[in-house]
Formats: C-alpha cells, structure tokens, sequence
C-alpha cells in the first residue's frame, strides 16, 4: 500500500500502480464501514470516462456492499453531479472515482460523509482501517439512478438569464463536463460552440487543466475566430473552471470571485465571502469595498466548504478555479453551475466581460512557484517563517507564512499532497515584485 496516495483532501494515484483491485476493494469497504457506523444506509458513486475508472467502480462497489451499504450508481458524470446527487436522494455520502485534473494514467477518489467533504484526519481513519482490516460485513444492494437529466434540470429552473442574447465557447477538455454544459446551454438559448466536449479518458487533444494558460489556446483561438462574449473550459471531472474574456484574457479565479461577489453583495449586503491566500490583495479590497466580509482561508476545496459553512458565507473561491455557491446552490464547487451564474451577469449587462471588471486595479504577480523541500521539512521551514517575519511584519498564519511588506506581500506555504513549498506574490510594480520574491526565495534557500 502507498501510503502516499492518501491525501488531505483525497485519494489519488496512479491507477494501474497504486490503485488494484484489492486496494480498491479495501477501500471501499472502509468507506462502508465508516458510513454504517454513522448509522447511514446508502451512498451515491460516480466515476469520471478515464479508461481505469469502471474497473475502480466495481472493486469499489464490491467492497462498499459487503459491509451492507446500498450503493446508488449514478454513472459516467463530474464531480459537481456527484454531490448533487448525494443531495437529490438525500444519501448518507458519496464517492466520485476521478483523477481530476491529473495526468491521464492517474484516477481517485472524492469523497463525502453525510453532506460534507471526508477529508484530512477522517482520511487518515480510512487508512488505518484498511491495514487493520476493521470492517462491519453485510450485503448491500446495488440501485442504478441516472442523475445527468435530473441535474440538468435543476440548472435549467435555477437560472434566469437576461435579455441581452450571448455567444460562448466552451471547451469540455474531453472530461466529464462537456455534455452536461452543452446541454444546460442549449436548452437556454445560448450560442454555443464546443470544442472536445465527447467525453475521452485519454484526452486526445490537450490536458484539461485550466490553470496552466497553454491549456486554453484552443479556447482563445475560437473566441476570436466567432467573437463570442466569453470562453469557458473546465478541468477533467468539471469541479474547477477556467474563463477568458472577449479578448482572450485570462481571468483567474481571484478575478472571477470579484465578478460573481459583487453581484451577491448586491442583494445580501455584508455577506461574508471567503478566499484562499493565494487570492490577490485586491480581491478582498474589492469585497469590503462593495459591502462585504472577506474572509481568508486555508487552500483546499474541503476546507473552504467547511469554512464557508462556519462563516455562514454565500460564496467562496479559490485560484484553481473551484467555485462555492451556497446562494441559490448546495455550497459545493461546480464548474458548470458557475458558468451560467457568470452568463446570467453578462446577459443582464451592456458591458462586456472586460469592462465588468475594468475597475480592479491591476497588480503584479508571480505564478505559483513551486520548489521541492522533503515532506519532513516543509512545515518545519514554514513554522521558522511565520516566527521570523512576524517579528518585523503583519503575517497571517492561517495556511503558511503570507506576510505584508510595504509594498505588496508574499507566502510561503507547504502543500498539502507534495513535498513542495509554495510561494507566491503580489505588489503594483515589477521591481517591488522582485524585491519580495527575492526576500522569500532567500529565506528558504538559507533554510533549504
């Protein structure tokens, strides 16, 4: 068993390595166990179109049954349609087996326990139950319940656009995204036009990955080839998006959380909204600005759902492009959702996606650098970092080290699934950029 596939927020590997049948199995039975014992009856499963996830699913099936779990196949789906499900049957928990936004030879598992992330400590508990082999046994059932017309009709009820008539470009990756966006859209009356949305587990045509912008230059060459108003693309299992805008910009998730806020805060003044702390300066100026609560979060989609739930927040966001809606949706992250509550904005609008947001001020920033530090040293280097600079600095603590310089601030923080270390950086110019990722790319060399 590679104990290194367990991480804080899933289960994750490669799947003809990691993930057998045997460990599979294992798994699920712990999973069963673990819902059985919270008193639950039924879970909802899942599984993305890699070419390794239907063998998954019936190892997985076979072990949540034999502890007595009824498991309601939902089918080939993404993420988001998972967790609806969970929500629709009202079900004790869910699994979605995907690999994400990973390399094609890699598969997981997403998880939930009643209606809520499993993940961090309860991972841990799943692992040491599988090499105790701590299982109940019983025999549960199958139930086959399609969920992709039910979801879409929700979508399609939940959703009102306005009058102004829009053209999109979607880009499905091939993943599990596609079909059901396509679907959504026509139905609206939305000019749309589609680029790899047949579902394809080996992703023949470019890796769905939103947050790496050489993913995106199929969608910026169609935007303007048909002058659509904006192009969409979501990662493999459609629980993260990606957008451009009318002139093939970019528009980060910190962006994307200041496009959707402001037009929350419009009808629920002083809502909290909570982002993560890579998130720009400026989007946590701009929802105090407009009437709001920033709220800054550790990095992770569990955490951030649990913080949204804490904090009582009706939005929340991250950098890669995981959305949370609690106003009008279940507070989980949905990459197809959030594009028609972007379209519902633009369509109500005689400006342009650009000119939405040609307010914010424009910032510096380095991408996410990434540097290799051993599992066993990271948090140790973040720990000296919050120490030493909260010495000399403002410094929040809450997922590393982000620490506020005069002009602009940095982060050093340590992942949570790699033996890497995190940095990054805001300020309003260039030199003031390089000065600050000098400092933080010092300050762990001397500790490196």
């Amino acid at each position: 068993m590679n104990l290194a596939i367990f991480r804080a927020y899933d289960i994750r590997g490669i799947a003809d390595v990691d993930l057998d049948n045997e460990f599979v199995e294992l798994l699920g039975a712990a999973y069963g166990t673990l819902i059985k014992r919270d008193g639950g009856e039924r879970v909802c499963v899942g599984r993305d179109p890699r070419v390794h996830s239907e063998r998954l699913f019936g190892a997985l099936e076979q072990g949540i049954r034999s502890t007595g779990i009824d498991v309601v196949e939902v089918g080939v789906v993404p993420t988001p349609m998972l967790y609806f499900s969970v929500f629709h049957h009202d079900a004790d928990g869910g699994v979605q087996i995907t690999g994400s936004h990973n390399p094609g030879d890699y598969n997981g598992f997403k998880m939930m326990r009643g209606k809520r992330s499993l993940y961090g400590e309860q991972i841990i508990t799943l692992r040491d139950m599988m090499q105790s082999r701590d299982f109940d046994s019983g025999e549960g059932t199958r139930i086959e319940a399609p969920i992709f017309d039910t979801y879409v009709d929700y979508v399609c009820d939940n959703i009102q656009l306005g009058d102004r008539p829009l053209s999109l470009v979607v880009d499905g990756g091939n993943g599990a995204g596609g079909p059901g966006a396509m679907a959504i859209l026509e139905r609206m009356g939305v000019k749309t036009k589609g680029l790899f949305i047949e579902m394809d587990g080996t992703f023949p045509n470019h890796h769905p990955d939103p947050t790496v912008e050489s993913n995106l230059e199929d969608l910026k060459k169609a935007v303007a080839e048909t002058g659509a108003d904006c192009g969409i693309a979501y990662d493999g299992d459609a629980d993260r998006i990606g957008l451009i805008d009318e002139q093939g910009e970019v528009i980060w998730g910190d962006r994307l959380l200041i496009l959707l806020s402001r037009e929350i805060l419009r009808e629920h003044p002083g809502t909290p909204i909570v982002g993560e702390v890579k998130c720009s300066q400026t989007l946590f100026d701009d929802i105090a600005k407009h009437g709001g609560k920033p709220i800054m979060s550790a990095v992770g989609h569990s955490i951030i759902k649990e913080r949204m739930k804490k904090e009582g927040s009706l939005l929340a966001g991250e950098m890669s492009g995981h959305i949370f809606f609690a106003h009008r949706w279940f507070g989980f992250d949905d990459a197809v959702y959030t594009t028609m509550r972007v379209l519902e904005i633009l369509s109500s609008s005689d400006k342009k996606l650009s000119e939405l947001l040609a307010d914010v001020p424009r910032t510096c920033v380095t991408p996410e650098i990434r540097l290799d530090c051993p599992d066993d040293r990271k948090f140790g280097i973040v720990d000296d970092a919050i120490a030493s600079f909260k010495k000399t600095h403002e410094v929040c603590d809450i997922d590393g080290a982000r620490v506020q310089f005069e002009k602009g601030w940095g982060l050093i923080r340590a992942s949570n699934t790699q033996p890497v270390l995190v940095l990054r950086a805001e300020a309003d110019t260039e030199a003031d950029l390089a000065e600050i990722r000098g400092k933080l790319e010092s300050f762990v060399a001397l500790r490196s």
